[in-house]
């Protein structure tokens, strides 16, 4: 009963069109006030101790790089890059944008950013050289969600931050605590692979049945001329996951390590930024930064009225009473996150439903790290699909389209993203073999 009368105030107060996050805290606020002894000094306390995280700091320094990488023509090189290899494939620009889409992912760990930096620039180049806008702005739409599954990822640090400190029991009755951002990153290598691989081909599939241009081959000349002027921003990718792996810095000092590197190369390598130019894309960051640490607050106190009214472990006791297994379970938490994904942004959706699926998980046999990309794709796929996926509208701004033609536009994509889905969620080893093989697990 009490979880009923907290979700069903939450849900009214969201149905109101009041901001998630001011809808999280009057949640626990009018629930405290009204029908617990609790007392209103914890409250700001856990206001506080919410975000006094060493994790959560990690955010803005991840959007800060992303921010000045997408300001300082690292994706313009990128895409010349990516379209030296393999422009001369059918769909050439098409598979180059997924490409380019996948390597910029590797740097800004923002969907949003990845879709803006890529999509800006290839979206009119694909239209001058005869491609339909419905295909590439397809393609642009969906392989711009590999931003969040393709490590360093804002949306797996959000993840760890809602489960971080938690202990479930598993089956067997041994303590389990949540995963870490270094072990969600390294899992989410081969995922991102596998789906950057498959929108790759379906991308491939469509411009080959329909003729679509071909760029001429470059020669190993060009391709060695423009991997050496993309290699600044490439080496970012070694410096967070390398130094991440080999224990140099924590997730967090990587971040940090990463803006003052996507700073210096783009204000003083590449020269395409002025110093005039940061302090716009310094505040640009902070507005970002602080819209979603306002939401983890609300939504770090939303999880504590979880864990002092014991939901989350009430829930895990029901579902293992009436004997679900972990394959119904998780076609039910990818059905739930789905449709959720048709009201909610991902920061929200994972602060507020890793907590209550990360002890349910557990007790069913589920790695926490396999939940954590699990929810990841989803969140992948939510960014994609009205009426409220960010990527849509991000790509509906660059490309001059309405949604609707826009969401007819990306659905075989988004077919892609959904049987990848299916296969990430049943077979966990493609999260967990990489970070197990490296001793992470």
């Amino acid at each position: 009963m009490t979880s009923i009368i907290i979700f069903g105030l939450l849900i009214a107060l969201m149905l109101t069109g009041m901001p998630i996050s001011i809808a999280l805290g009057l949640t626990v606020l009018t629930f405290i006030y009204t029908m617990t002894n609790v007392p209103t000094e914890s409250v700001a306390l856990k206001l506080f101790t919410g975000i006094d995280n060493f994790e959560i700091m990690a955010i803005p320094f991840f959007i800060l790089a992303g921010n000045f990488l997408t300001h300082g023509g690292v994706a313009r090189r990128m895409i010349d890059f990516a379209r030296s290899m393999i422009g001369h494939w059918y769909g050439g620009l098409g598979l180059a944008g997924v490409l380019a889409c996948a390597l910029f992912a590797a740097v800004s760990g923002s969907s949003p950013a990845t879709v803006i930096a890529i999509g800006s620039i290839m979206l009119p180049a694909m239209l001058k050289q005869g491609f339909p806008k419905r295909f590439g702005a397809g393609v642009i739409t969906t392989s711009g969600a590999l931003g969040i599954l393709i490590p360093p990822s804002i949306v797996m640090v959000i993840y760890c931050v809602a489960t971080g400190g938690n202990i479930a029991l598993d089956p067997a009755g041994q303590r389990v605590s949540s995963a870490s951002v270094g072990q969600m990153f390294i899992a989410g290598v081969i995922p991102g692979l596998m789906l950057a691989t498959l929108l790759g081909a379906t991308t491939f599939y469509r411009a080959w049945r329909n003729d679509y241009p071909r760029l001429p081959k470059a020669s190993w000349g060009e391709r060695i001329a423009a991997f050496r002027k993309c290699v600044w921003g490439l080496l970012l990718i070694l410096i967070v996951l390398g130094g991440i792996y080999a224990g140099i810095f924590t997730p967090t000092e990587a971040a940090a390590i990463s803006a003052v590197y996507a700073f210096v190369i783009a204000v003083f390598v590449y020269r395409d930024m002025t110093l005039k130019d940061v302090p716009k894309v310094l505040l640009g960051s902070a507005n970002m930064s602080a819209m979603i640490l306002y939401i983890i607050t609300n939504a770090v106190l939303f999880s504590f009225l979880m864990a002092n009214e014991n939901i989350p472990q009430a829930i895990a006791n029901w579902i293992t009473s009436i004997g679900v297994g972990w394959i119904v379970f998780l076609l039910v938490v990818n059905v739930l996150l789905l449709l959720a994904g048709n009201f909610m942004e991902p920061s929200s959706i994972v602060l507020i439903m890793a907590p209550i699926l990360f002890p349910v998980a557990v007790k069913l046999g589920i790695h926490p790290v396999h939940l954590g990309i699990l929810m990841v794709v989803n969140m992948e796929v939510g960014m994609c699909h009205p009426p409220v996926g960010l990527n849509l509208y991000v790509a509906s701004g660059i490309a001059k389209m309405g949604i609707t033609e826009l969401t007819i536009a990306v659905w075989p994509w988004l077919l892609t993203m959904l049987i990848f889905l299916g296969i990430v969620t049943y077979v966990p080893e493609i999260s967990l073999w990489l970070p197990r093989m490296l001793g992470m697990l």
